[in-house]
């Protein structure tokens, strides 16, 4: 076989010479803006997950190429965070050394690809200035529009990493990155005001064509609740409680409140005979992360503070618990407890022989916690009871007055964008000791990072240390003040990314904007289900944020979405340097070619769910591409073969039904399986169709020409998932183009074969093959299927209790 790395090399050459996958601004029209998530330099070489979502990817992108979309695809790098400073503490290397040379060597990675990434778009790195810059003036202007924000509060924090965490990087009450303990302190941060587009964050999903569950995990996160805030008067106290409630309906089942650790009447209303043990439950809760405390499979614990709130119609006496499934920073800190009606508080209750008041009956003896919202009340008041739970809420409403406000509250917190590290975005401001806090000047911006800075962690941002770097003066006075020693999260970087590959090279402004306009939103962006709730919750909020500013004018980044699976190790577990079980994509790529190897993860893996990796297919990949190639060496050596038919496809002879027929359900089945990033599918079917073609091949009496149009067929459908085998081939038929991606897309005819195969089973076991025109009714094919002399000897003189069949397929006969 002639393919090898050598084939790849010379296409990517030409390829780049040519300008041949080069986006023609002239051609917007038709667009279509595919998108990977942009690579991570923090290792020094792309690994096969990289190879796994870009590559595939590519193909999906080359296809549409194919059918007359004018593709722009561009690749950069996520350069900035912690893995790189966490690997220049390691080893002693710069982050800015060793982030710039990882990104020279990927580079040549993704040219070795063969994808069509723009080549002026690796120049998108958001470590470099020209890309910070613009970084940094957006958290101006949302600071300008009053959504950047700087306040104390408690904040997750992780020791190992030195650094504060987002709520959306703690998982089960770990780091995500390093999977150590995350406690609580309160620090003076930055956030930006994401609840403020909490509605719209919402709403926007249900019109983009995202998984299911990647739209679910956002709703769930952003927490939609809907219901009313209750203000109880706090038993011999000159003090107030405001609790919120979803279901108002149940108020008269209320048997107990709860008030957050953390919460500020906590320490107001313990008595003195309780408040050891509340001290010493607040000091073990606050060490756990937000997402452990209000799991549905935690344990709910909690203590009593010694005081009550009065029930604000019965007038009775509710005793007020501490307890960490609460949240401060959700509704007001404080709920009511109805353990008749709700799953949490009916087991906090049992726990704690607390009293279960049952207020809504649908049938008798109905089984607690009844949690539905259909019945009447019972065990209420009189002019409750026998009231709807439509009605009831109505009522309760009035009858409590002022003391009760609808009130619609969200789980979604403000983005925490401090962090105490190096390797980021220096956050533009200064603190001046007349003026206080100072945005930094657009026309003085970038903020440079400086590169001679000590970033061991210590507990604090290393910048605090550089003098040179936070002594500055006020531009606003000009007194001596001091620049902000934190670095904005990396989070921040990727929120905007997709909008500056279209024009990279701006130095005047962030982007253009009406040429943003035309070549956005992203029609179709792939990459990890885990940036559910950071990264495209993030990116959502500032595109929402730059359309509001007047800087593009729609609202949704990514109109479409895909995941990739993820592929692991040969022993199952995920890939990690630390296990010493990463793989390395070259090696495959020198021995068989980036096209061999580009076939083998469509094939072996399904694009959704990824696996275990296994190279076992990958010679039975170079066997396929091998009897390609000597079909096309087939036809080479043959004379009387006419160039104008093999590159008409409009002009097909049909003589023979199997390779006619083939032939288009091939165009038809890759087409719609390539369409759903189904390519284990779309090999399978190419295979199909070559085996079909080699049978052809065997014919004495073949139409070379039909031979030779199907071979092209094949290699043109061929092409987006083996770019530079099918380039080569191409050239070798004699194609019309200069590169096979500026042919057209086979496209394919509804064809049905006048005879099909039947399979005959009789009580579902295989039996016989029998071949019948294609179109009989099911009542017709099993008449037909009858009546055969073959079927009736095997039938015997069993009796028939039933015939099911399937048109064009089987008949199973029951006896």
């Amino acid at each position: 076989m002639n393919y090898s790395k050598k084939i790849d090399k010379k296409w990517q050459n030409i390829w780049e010479e040519k300008e041949i996958n080069k986006f023609n601004f002239k051609n917007i029209k038709k667009k279509l803006y595919c998108l990977e998530m942009f690579a991570y330099p923090s290792g020094k070489t792309l690994h096969l997950g990289h190879w796994f979502n870009f590559a595939l990817t590519d193909s999906w992108a080359r296809m549409k190429k194919m059918q007359g979309y004018e593709v722009f695809q561009p690749m950069g790098f996520d350069a900035f965070g912690l893995p790189a400073e966490n690997f220049a503490i390691k080893t002693g290397i710069h982050p800015q050394d060793s982030t710039r040379e990882n990104i020279k060597i990927m580079k040549e990675q993704l040219k070795e690809m063969g994808a069509m990434f723009e080549s002026g778009s690796n120049n998108v790195a958001t470590c470099e200035p020209e890309y910070y810059r613009w970084t940094q003036w957006l958290f101006l202007q949302l600071y300008d529009k009053k959504l950047a924000y700087r306040k104390k509060a408690p904040v997750n924090w992780c020791e190992n990493c030195k650094t504060v965490l987002a709520n959306e990087q703690v998982v089960d009450g770990m780091c995500e990155r390093c999977s150590c303990e995350i406690v609580k302190k309160s620090l003076t941060q930055w956030f930006f005001k994401i609840t403020d587009y909490a509605e719209e964050l919402l709403e926007g999903l249900d019109n983009l064509d995202w998984p299911e569950k990647t739209k679910k995990n956002q709703k769930n996160w952003i927490g939609k609740s809907t219901g009313h805030e209750i203000t109880l008067k706090i038993d011999k106290k000159d003090l107030y409680i405001t609790i919120f409630t979803t279901r108002i309906d149940t108020l008269m089942g209320v048997s107990y409140c709860v008030i957050a650790p953390e919460h500020e009447l906590v320490a107001k209303i313990t008595t003195t005979e309780y408040q050891n043990s509340v001290n010493n439950y607040i000091e073990i809760a606050l060490t756990k992360g937000e997402i452990e405390r209000i799991a549905d499979n935690g344990e709910k614990t909690g203590v009593f503070t010694g005081s009550y709130a009065i029930h604000p119609i019965s007038k009775k006496l509710i005793p007020i618990w501490v307890a960490d499934y609460v949240l401060e920073n959700y509704g007001t800190g404080c709920i009511m407890a109805v353990p008749a009606h709700d799953e949490r508080d009916f087991n906090f209750a049992q726990k704690y022989h607390l009293p279960i008041i049952q207020v809504i009956r649908e049938i008798k003896n109905q089984k607690l916690p009844y949690l539905s919202k259909s019945g009447v009340l019972i065990n209420s008041t009189q002019t409750l009871n026998g009231l709807s739970v439509e009605e009831s809420v109505k009522k309760i409403e009035k009858i409590l007055g002022e003391n009760v406000t609808p009130k619609i509250n969200y789980k979604l917190r403000d983005w925490l964008v401090s962090r105490q590290r190096y390797w980021g975005a220096p956050i533009p401001v200064i603190y001046c000791p007349k003026c206080g806090v100072v945005p930094v000047s657009e026309e003085d911006l970038p903020v440079l990072l400086p590169y001679d800075v000590e970033f061991s962690p210590r507990g604090e941002s290393p910048l605090k240390n550089h003098k040179s770097f936070i002594n500055t003066k006020c531009h606003v006075c000009g007194s001596e003040a001091q620049r902000d020693p934190d670095t904005l999260d990396t989070f921040v970087c990727s929120s905007w990314y997709f909008l500056r590959y279209p024009d990279f090279n701006n130095s005047k402004e962030i982007f253009n904007t009406d040429l943003i306009n035309k070549i956005l939103p992203v029609d179709k962006y792939v990459g990890g289900p885990e940036h559910a709730i950071m990264h495209l919750l993030y990116a959502r909020f500032v595109t929402k944020f730059l359309r509001d500013i007047g800087k593009i004018d729609f609202s949704e980044p990514f109109l479409s979405l895909v995941h990739q699976g993820l592929i692991l190790g040969e022993d199952g577990t995920k890939m990690s340097k630390s296990k010493g079980n990463t793989i390395s994509p070259d090696g495959y790529v020198k021995e068989y070619g980036s096209d061999v190897f580009r076939l083998h993860l469509m094939f072996a893996f399904s694009y959704a769910d990824g696996g275990s990796w296994n190279n076992k297919g990958m010679k039975a990949i170079l066997r396929f591409v091998s009897r390609v190639e000597n079909c096309v060496e087939n036809i080479v050596n043959k004379d009387s073969i006419s160039s104008n038919l093999i590159n008409n496809m409009d002009i097909m002879d049909d003589s023979n039904e199997d390779l006619y027929h083939k032939i288009h359900t091939t165009i038809k089945g890759v087409t719609a399986d390539a369409d759903k990033f189904q390519f284990n599918t779309v090999v399978a079917k190419l295979m199909e169709l070559l085996n079909e073609i080699c049978n052809y091949e065997k014919f004495d009496n073949k139409n070379e020409n039909l031979y030779a149009q199907a071979v092209m067929i094949l290699i043109r459908l061929l092409a987006p998932f083996a770019p530079h085998f099918a380039e080569e081939m191409y050239g070798k038929l004699g194609g019309e183009y200069e590169s096979i991606f500026k042919s057209n897309w086979p496209k394919y005819k509804e064809v049905s074969k006048k005879e099909v195969e039947i399979v005959i089973q009789v009580n579902g076991k295989i039996k016989y093959k029998i071949t019948l025109p294609s179109d009989l009714s099911k009542e017709d094919l099993c008449r037909k299927v009858l009546e055969k002399p073959e079927i009736n000897n095997i039938i015997g003189n069993k009796k028939i209790k039933k015939v099911f069949a399937v048109v064009n397929k089987l008949v199973n006969i029951v006896v």
